[in-house]
């Protein structure tokens, strides 16, 4: 058997096994397993495939095996998950992608299975892709059952992007964003500014001043050389870091606090920005584990960065800011691309609870402000209950003590070319950024200060 395809299986049962975060599980796993380079990316394109389209590919062999992918083993379903990701959108000869795949059963799932196995995947290898979307969306019972099967998109996710592109009056790009969750990002870096450049073959990022793109080469290597002062990061984190920095000029001795700072990557661009404007930054992260990425995130930085390990709800107050960052803890659905079994992992009944805490987090943050100072709240989501609902219910309650700065405003003078931010139909500040839109995450940034 490929061990390629035994990484990417081993990887997709501890994400449905034991909850794991593929981003970070797999990248240890081909490490250990020693694949080069072919073999790491085959394995990576098994991986992420798989867990994007995964809803697409259950609907399909519920259709080929003839009963329910509950009824199937756990252990089983995984292997046909990768069988009918290689069969139908990978240049993997069918022989090479059924004998593997039953192969693959055989180990983990015993000879038994591998009849039913192969019977599953010789009925998915007699269509190609576009056939098999045509027959399981003929039963969707909806429009929005049906984008759900053509893109792998959780029917209440689809409706919450819609609403999202709607308050911009863009509801028309849905499937544009749809397709976009599920195309591979590309590696997009930041050069920490006031320490380090970009190397002069990179192709600058066209809305972040600090980020850019690697015309070849490793970029992890990169990030070892530079010692922390380089980093993948995405766009979008590096201009909502950005707009907290540069909504106003910095007065030397501000202080400054990233109130949910794991896993550090925006917390190392404060920190640069603090460094050059004479600022003072604090972080605060939740769990100990999280809080030492935080600290390995800011070593490149010359400036000495504490980092207390305490809920934000009580670690904003002990303290008056001229600046907080609220990176709240949300659904995660604006970095799909990159994280794509949180699609299937999370629920609406997840979105109650995330959305009171981060309502009671940016509560703290805004009473924790000095006069004149501003808070950036920020979630990796468009979900309009964690984001402009949040910003609404917090200003209600804080009355006249609160004014929105306009954010679309703030990045568009930091973005060297002109950037599409439509303004939401609730005339706030708030913007959004998309993935079919900015090839970012989907962030969304406002920015409020203490009157």
């Amino acid at each position: 058997m490929n061990l390629a395809r035994r990484v990417a299986y081993e990887t997709l049962r501890a994400v449905h096994e034991s909850d794991a975060y593929a981003n970070l599980l797999l990248p240890r796993e081909i490490t250990l397993a020693g694949l080069d380079t072919a073999d790491a990316g085959l394995a990576t394109e098994l991986t992420y495939g798989t867990l994007r389209l995964q809803g697409t590919y259950d609907a399909i062999i519920a259709d080929a095996a003839g009963r329910a992918t509950e009824d199937i083993d756990a252990d089983v379903l995984d292997a046909l998950r990768l069988g009918a990701h290689q069969l139908l959108s990978m240049r993997v000869a069918t022989h090479a992608a059924v004998n593997e795949t039953v192969d693959l059963v055989r180990d983990t799932a015993g000879k038994k299975a591998t009849g039913f196995a192969n019977a599953v995947l010789r009925r998915i290898s007699e269509r190609p892709l576009a056939e098999w979307l045509d027959r399981v969306e003929s039963a969707a019972r909806s429009d929005d059952e049906r984008l759900g099967l053509r893109y792998a998109h959780p029917v209440w996710v689809i409706r919450a992007f819609r609403r999202a592109l709607t308050a911009e009056g863009r509801a028309d790009e849905l499937e544009d964003l749809l397709a976009a969750d599920n195309a591979a990002p590309g590696v997009t870096m930041t050069a920490l500014p006031g320490l380090v450049d970009a190397p002069a073959d990179a192709e600058a990022t066209p809305y972040s001043p600090i980020g850019f793109r690697l015309a070849g080469g490793d970029p992890e290597r990169l990030v070892r050389q530079a010692s922390g002062r380089v980093r993948v990061q995405d766009e979008g984190s590096q201009l909502a870091a950005l707009a907290l920095t540069r909504a106003a000029p910095i007065r030397g001795g501000e202080r400054w606090l990233d109130l949910c700072a794991a896993p550090g990557g925006k917390t190392a661009v404060l920190a640069a920005e603090a460094l050059a404007g004479g600022a003072a930054l604090e972080a605060n992260e939740l769990s100990p584990i999280r809080a030492r990425l935080v600290r390995h995130s800011v070593s490149g930085v010359p400036l000495d960065v504490p980092v207390s390990e305490e809920d934000g709800r009580d670690r904003a107050g002990r303290g008056r800011y001229d600046r907080i960052l609220v990176d709240a803890p949300c659904t995660g659905l604006g970095a799909l691309r990159r994280r794509p079994e949180a699609r299937w992992r999370k629920s609406p009944a997840d979105v109650p609870a995330l959305v009171d805490l981060q309502r009671e987090l940016l509560t703290a943050a805004v009473d924790a402000l000095a006069p004149g100072g501003i808070v950036a709240y920020v979630t990796c989501s468009p979900h309009l209950a964690e984001t402009a609902a949040v910003v609404a219910d917090v200003r209600r309650s804080r009355g006249d003590a609160l004014e929105e700065l306009d954010a679309r405003a703030v990045l568009a003078s930091i973005s060297p070319r002109e950037i599409d931010l439509p303004e939401p139909a609730d005339g706030s500040g708030r913007a959004q950024l998309w993935p079919h839109r900015h090839g970012t995450d989907a962030m969304s940034i406002t920015l409020l200060r203490r009157r």
